[in-house]
């Protein structure tokens, strides 16, 4: 969500800390607050004015009215305010319809004053701008301020200036208190802009000859401006509202949600209750709620919450494992449920999410069956059906009652299954579509017939309509609250958004979302690809491949916006899947290029304040913006934005790919693509459909597009998903009533539960919050059912009424179905088809030592949290990565000596010579380290694994030292790890020495060692510099190592040897060294390096020299 209430305390220090006016404000930072863990010694001792004045105590727990509830404590001393608060800290207090418990007190100093020196001053925002409302008589019985208060409107973009305060706001005030309100409240109102505030109200505020001073104070911010004001907010603290605990679990799945790019939600409402949801989607969320609470159950609705915008398998599991530990740790008489709900997923796989909530079924199947849960199951979108099956699965294995249902099953009917209001049944019909598309049987690969372009009914002229259900007299009430809201502009917005030839273009690199309009255009049989080109500005100019059908054909990629628009005049539409931070600026960019008419903005999180100059100039431009947080809108067999429909399956299933003969407009993605079902099975299908987003300003409202389809001939009816907040649905109303929409309307608004909450509920979209009776879902449904729009009595029946509504107008013959012809079939993309098990194909690598698909990295089956809880070090780490087995402690620090023994050996190596060479020159690291690896042999550094297998061999066969050194000395062969160029029995090699007693010390056997230190008394006997070097030893200590450590087989310890694994821990070793070697050449910025003559003999051939 956006706008999240502050506590006073927060919102009084963001106002002493960065208000600018000349005013001066009193006070500044005194207050003191006080909790279960208050140390009252320290807090004297932190405000020693506690002790020296008179004190005013109140609660600061977003609670109204506290003067009247009789919860301020006023003109009170130190013990006053202890005595006052002992009879209310931690008792439980009810205000309104919400219980809570009073524990967090804000204590401030008395201020004496007359009645007239306190004023009353507000901002909050609304679409158009902000709204400045100032009374002269603040307090407590300020009364009706909105009937009462002076009121100016500051425009978006627009400056709020003194004389304007003052003329305007000012009239009732005395002459000497106005210079210094009028600078306080410009000083208020640009605070409130530049903070990101959405909502600020003090009352009282009082103006004494001392100052002016902020009594109590009440703030909401945009949270969304995190990124933005970060240096000035630091981290806010936003407290749950009265009457509702705030949970860990609650803060834990916030935090999941803070770091993902998904949607994750959870509101704990009655811990206690037997009705617990899981709903994928915002608007979904809402519409399970009001299902339970309407059937009944919202004194045992456990929870609101939401997982949508395609979380992670990973993701999905830590979501669900905190809703399944907290329903069972408090049985239930009668058992519990948990609604595991969702509309048509748009992207999200279903399979996948599914999958991380079978994980967290298995894991808690003990304290499922224990706590009698039984679980329903309704989902549709992309590979849902593999989904439902393993969810199927884990019912039949585990012994949990599972129902599991598709689209074919109204969304909200498992609600009534669940609750026990409808039978459950035994064999679900389910559809069966998602393999109907895979092969075209043609192997041309031009586009297919054209089907059927027009509309699904006849064409009709514009005039000739069903008109609405005369209005019926609408209560004064309603009829108030259509004037203050609504009132029409003329619009120079295009009526027509997307014809068969529109083309876009799509900000950033979303291939699949492209794939899927290239698909979605195929079947509707256009004759080009609707998305012109790509802008994606963090890669150079480019081609990217998609297919066409069956054929490849390649998109280009601008790095810039203004290379695509001049390459690509005919593009109208531009789809922006920028991230909440770019989003701003790249649609005003786009906003300056006159082709564009229609911008699609696709990111959620945009500050209110941003959307809003948007909204202006797009309004200014005659650009129409659907969005922000929106999934887009389609025109079946025209065009359609991004991933809207889902795949191609459930774009075939809701008959997308031609037009029928009724339009929607909803604010939810998710709702959209349940409507696009619903309409498709109750009527001839949808003509075009949009979902303007969730946020509380959507670019374009639901009358834009509502006059839209009423000035379309093609349409015949209307479906509005309305929700909860704001109060655009009152001009749909007006528009009945004046006879501007003479379509059937079908309306619902969703979000009727929040009523029946006793304390106020977020819902998934940042809008979805009714801040007046008239924003209520409830006060709309009315107001629309008496304006004569046809609204069901509940989500459930909507359904019904649409088919209703259809039959009619066909009966009348203002539809006249046409028959259905078979759209074209479009190949199946391969990476899909192998997601729903449709084809395999053997893999082009195989691994079994890493896995990083998942949420953690795993090493060899370790998750990487273990390792460093088990302190497993990088010897660790290389036992798993190289070995696949978590060797033994002393094995790990006897690899960590040979990595550092082996870490370097002077500059005059061959190995250091060629990478400082190669450093001089002037070449990178990488080029320089791989020049002195590639001297890694037999000869230099690569002996472990030689001496390894000759030792091994000789060893294994039974030839005894003096028998083996004879031999190889027979052979004219060199013994692999004897002899050393400087190091000798009377200058012995500390490395060799260290590593060898370590190994003496820690290994369970060392029969190879001994073997090798036998063979070195005889060499070193002939020569005292033939010893067992560096590369010998570690050779033969790593094979007793292999064959001892209790890990391996034998034939694993030798397959180990032969394929090189020991010159392994040389070359890690030693590009140690290397690199050491290569930074410090350029450290000391040594020149080219050339090689003196009087160190190379110049030695020609005879013939050549005579």
């Amino acid at each position: 969500m956006s706008a999240k209430a502050i506590s006073e305390q927060t919102g009084k220090e963001f106002l002493y800390k960065y208000i600018c006016t000349s005013a001066a404000v009193q006070n500044r930072f005194r207050y003191a607050t006080v909790t279960a863990e208050t140390d009252w010694d320290r807090l004297t001792q932190e405000h020693p004015w506690l002790l020296t004045e008179r004190l005013v105590v109140k609660p600061d727990q977003l609670i109204k009215r506290r003067g009247k509830l009789g919860l301020v404590g006023i003109n009170l001393d130190l013990q006053g305010v202890r005595e006052w608060l002992k009879a209310r800290f931690m008792k439980e207090t009810t205000v309104g319809k919400a219980k809570g418990v009073l524990k967090n007190f804000l204590i401030e100093p008395f201020v004496p004053h007359a009645q007239e020196e306190e004023f009353y001053v507000c901002v909050y925002a609304t679409r158009e701008g902000d709204h400045v409302l100032f009374h002269h008589e603040g307090g407590v019985e300020v009364g009706d301020v909105d009937a009462k208060a002076q009121r100016l409107m500051v425009a978006v973009d627009d400056k709020l200036s003194e004389d304007q305060v003052k003329e305007q706001l000012l009239t009732h005030v005395p002459d000497e208190k106005k210079e210094i309100l009028a600078s306080f409240i410009v000083g208020l109102f640009n605070l409130y802009e530049d903070l990101y505030f959405t909502y600020l109200e003090i009352n009282p505020l009082v103006v004494t000859q001392d100052g002016v001073y902020i009594l109590d104070m009440a703030a909401k911010i945009d949270a969304t401006a995190d990124y933005i004001c970060k240096a000035k907010w630091g981290d806010v603290e936003f407290p749950p509202p009265f009457g509702r605990e705030a949970y860990p679990e609650e803060a834990y799945i916030a935090d999941l949600d803070a770091k993902s790019g998904a949607s994750l939600k959870l509101t704990l409402l009655n811990p206690r209750g037997r009705i617990w949801t899981m709903v994928a989607g915002g608007g979904a969320s809402v519409v399970y709620s009001d299902t339970i609470c309407d059937l009944g159950g919202v004194d045992e609705l456990a929870n609101y919450g939401e997982y949508s915008g395609a979380p992670s398998e990973q993701q999905t599991y830590d979501y669900a494992k905190t809703i399944l530990s907290l329903m069972t740790r408090e049985k239930h008489p009668l058992g519990k449920v948990l609604i595991i709900g969702g509309s048509i997923a748009n992207f999200t796989n279903v399979a996948a999410t599914f999958k991380g909530i079978v994980k967290a079924i298995k894991d808690y199947q003990g304290p499922l069956k224990e706590h009698e849960v039984t679980i329903f199951v309704r989902r549709g979108g992309p590979n849902y059906q593999e989904g439902l099956r393993v969810m199927g699965e884990v019912g039949k294995t585990t012994g949990i009652p599972i129902h599991v249902f598709g689209t074919e099953t109204h969304m909200t009917a498992i609600v009534g299954m669940a609750l026990g209001h409808r039978p459950i049944p035994n064999q679900p019909p389910m559809d069966a579509h998602t393999a109907n598309f895979l092969l075209n049987a043609s192997s041309s690969a031009k586009t297919p017939a054209t089907t059927r372009t027009a509309s699904f009914s006849e064409p009709r002229t514009s005039n000739d309509v069903t008109p609405a259900k005369k209005s019926k007299a609408a209560s004064s009430s309603h009829l108030n609250i259509c004037l203050s809201f609504c009132h029409f502009v003329p619009s120079a917005k295009a009526t027509t958004l997307f014809r068969k030839h529109t083309k876009a273009i799509v900000w950033g690199m979303q291939t699949r979302a492209v794939q899927g309009m290239l698909d979605f255009d195929y079947v509707c049989s256009r004759d080009e690809p609707s998305v012109a080109a790509m802008v994606y500005p963090f890669t150079g100019d480019h081609k990217q491949k998609f297919y066409w059908g069956h054929k490849e054909i390649l998109l280009p990629v601008y790095k810039n916006m203004a290379d695509a628009m001049k390459k690509h005049p005919e593009v109208d539409v531009l789809i922006s899947f920028a991230s909440l931070r770019s989003a701003f600026d790249s649609t005003v960019e786009a906003m300056q290029y006159p082709q564009i008419h229609t911008i699609a903005i696709i990111a959620e999180g945009i500050p209110e304040a941003q959307t809003r100059k948007l909204i202006k100039m797009a309004d200014e431009k005659g650009v129409t913006i659907i969005g922000p947080a929106t999934v887009g809108g389609i025109k079946p067999g025209c065009f359609k934005i991004g991933n809207t429909g889902g795949m191609l399956d459930n774009i075939l299933a809701s008959k997308l790919y031609r037009p029928g003969s009724v339009a929607y407009v909803s604010r939810s993605g998710g709702m959209s693509n349940e409507l696009n079902n619903i309409i498709s099975r109750t009527t001839d299908g949808v003509y075009e459909g949009v979902a303007i987003g969730g946020d509380r300003y959507p670019g374009s409202t639901f009358m834009d597009h509502v006059l839209r389809y009423q000035d379309t001939p093609g349409i015949k009816m209307i479906v509005v998903l309305g929700e909860i907040g704001g109060t655009e649905e009152y001009k749909i109303c007006q528009g009945i009533r004046e006879g501007r929409i003479t379509k059937p309307v079908v309306c619902w608004c969703i979000g009727t539960c929040a009523t029946m909450f006793a304390s106020e509920v977020q819902f998934g979209h940042a809008g979805a919050c009714a801040n007046q009776a008239s924003e209520t879902a409830v006060a709309k449904n009315q107001a629309l059912r008496d304006a004569g729009a046809y609204v069901p009595k509940s989500f459930d029946e909507l359904g019904n009424v649409i088919k209703t509504v259809y039959d009619e107008l066909v009966a009348n013959g203002t539809i006249i179905p046409a028959e259905e012809v078979p759209p074209p079939t479009v190949p199946m993309d391969y990476s899909w088809a192998r997601e729903l098990g449709l084809i395999r194909k053997p893999a082009s690598f195989m691994t079994s030592i890493c896995d990083e698909r998942g949420q953690e990295l795993i090493y060899a089956g370790m998750p990487i949290t273990e390792v460093f809880k088990e302190e497993m070090g990088l010897g660790g780490v290389l036992g798993l990565l190289w070995f696949q087995r978590r060797l033994p402690r002393y094995a790990c620090q006897f690899i960590e000596m040979c990595l550092m023994v082996t870490a370097d050996h002077g500059p005059a190596v061959s190995g250091a010579h060629n990478t400082i060479v190669c450093a001089r020159a002037g070449k990178d690291l990488i080029s320089s380290l791989t020049s002195g690896l590639l001297t890694i042999g037999d000869r230099f550094g690569g002996a472990l694994d030689a001496a390894a297998k000759q030792f091994s061999k000789a060893f294994d066969s039974g030839m005894l030292p003096m028998e083996f050194v004879n031999k190889m000395k027979k052979d004219g062969k060199l013994i692999m790890g004897i002899g050393h160029r400087v190091k000798s029995i009377n200058n012995p090699d500390m490395r060799v020495q260290i590593l060898k007693d370590f190994v003496k010390q820690h290994f369970p056997s060392t029969q190879l060692l001994d073997y090798a230190l036998d063979v070195e008394k005889i060499t070193t006997s002939k020569k005292p510099n033939l010893i067992l070097n560096v590369d010998g030893l570690i050779g033969v200590a790593f094979v007793d190592l292999l064959r001892t450590c209790g890990g391996f087989t034998r034939d694993e310890a030798d397959e180990f040897v032969e394929i090189g694994a020991l010159n392994g821990i040389f070359v890690l070793g030693r590009s140690m060294g290397f690199i050491g070697h290569y930074l410090d050449q350029k450290r000391l910025k040594q020149g080219l390096y050339r090689h003196p003559w009087d160190d190379i003999s110049y030695v020609l051939p005879e013939h050549m020299s005579m």
